[in-house]
């Protein structure tokens, strides 16, 4: 699908995906990552949401975002608490979703201004 904004001042914007890649400012990249308004982590190395553990959200608490949005893949699943306890304990809440909705959400909170982080599994 390819998403539509008139504007993203520079910012990490995503402008299509599929079950197989995203696309941030029309580059295509077929792994996951994490997108942030000003970064972009290429190297988030998840295979499949049962792989997630407590190292895959540590690096974001460097980031301090306002909320995380987890894209778990195209089936809607919810995380178990100990591999966000790291942020759940600094104040960022970890919101579950599908990885389209994820993208579409991130999209709509960062055209906000807000600082928000999509951990995005392909």
């Amino acid at each position: 699908m390819k998403l539509h904004l008139t504007q993203a001042d520079g910012k990490q914007l995503i402008t299509g995906y599929s079950q197989d890649w995203i696309s941030i400012n029309n580059l295509v990249y077929p792994q996951s990552l994490v997108v942030l308004p000003d970064e972009l982590l290429l190297d988030w190395a998840v295979s499949d949401f049962d792989s997630l553990s407590e190292g895959h959200f540590e690096c974001l608490l460097a980031y301090q975002p306002e909320v995380v949005l987890l894209g778990t893949g195209s089936t809607h699943r919810f995380i178990r608490p100990h591999p966000i306890q790291k942020l759940t304990a600094a104040n960022i809440p970890v919101e579950c979703m599908t990885t389209d909705a994820a993208c579409r959400t991130y999209n709509i909170l960062m055209a906000e201004g807000r600082e928000v982080a999509a951990a995005l599994i392909f």
